[in-house]
């Protein structure tokens, strides 16, 4: 499809964007553009269709296109000098999310809602790079060599934030890190 885009074919593109961009936006609200979400993606997409002639053949397009949503979601929330809130980026990552049906059980949604807004808070505390590698690997379902690849990270470095940031997240989650838990 990469190479029907460089040769000039509009629809290709049209159809790769339609393809990455659920995804492109999930990222970017996971990685805390808030509102500016489709607005990064936006610019994203421009960013790569511009880049395609250093695009590697043979590599995978979700990686270098999200290593882009990426950088674009970091240079919006560092040029507006914002810091979005949990509530905010609970919000965005609830709109990215299907509604929970009416017949499910008002209490295991309320329970997942509070678990989602605790794992939201603890994100939250991580540093960049430990942040940025649980979004990829787990809320964006990313696999290791695409983690690796989106991040311009070798996959030992991929597994071993990856570690310490899960051990982190576990001493600040609720019920974690040596509490007991009341499930």
């Amino acid at each position: 499809m990469i190479a029907r885009v460089r040769a000039g074919e509009a629809e290709a593109y049209a159809e790769l964007v339609r393809a990455f961009t659920g995804i492109a936006l999930r990222a970017a609200s996971a990685l805390g553009a808030g509102p500016d979400a489709e607005d990064v993606v936006q610019q994203a997409f421009f960013k790569a269709y511009c880049s395609l002639g250093r695009f590697r053949d043979g590599s995978a397009f979700k990686p270098w296109l999200l290593a882009i949503v990426a950088n674009e979601t970091r240079n919006t929330v560092r040029s507006a000098v914002r810091q979005r809130s949990v509530v905010g980026r609970e919000a965005a990552l609830a709109e990215a999310e299907p509604l929970i049906p009416e017949s499910a059980d008002p209490a295991v949604a309320a329970l997942r809602d509070e678990r989602r807004a605790a794992l939201l808070a603890a994100l939250d505390q991580l540093g960049d790079d430990h942040r940025m590698v649980v979004t990829y690997r787990y809320l964006l379902e990313m696999d290791e060599a695409e983690t690796a690849e989106t991040l311009g990270w070798p996959r030992g470095t991929v597994k071993s934030r990856l570690n310490r940031a899960l051990r982190k997240l576990g001493r600040l989650l609720p019920g974690e890190g040596g509490e007991e838990r009341h499930d």
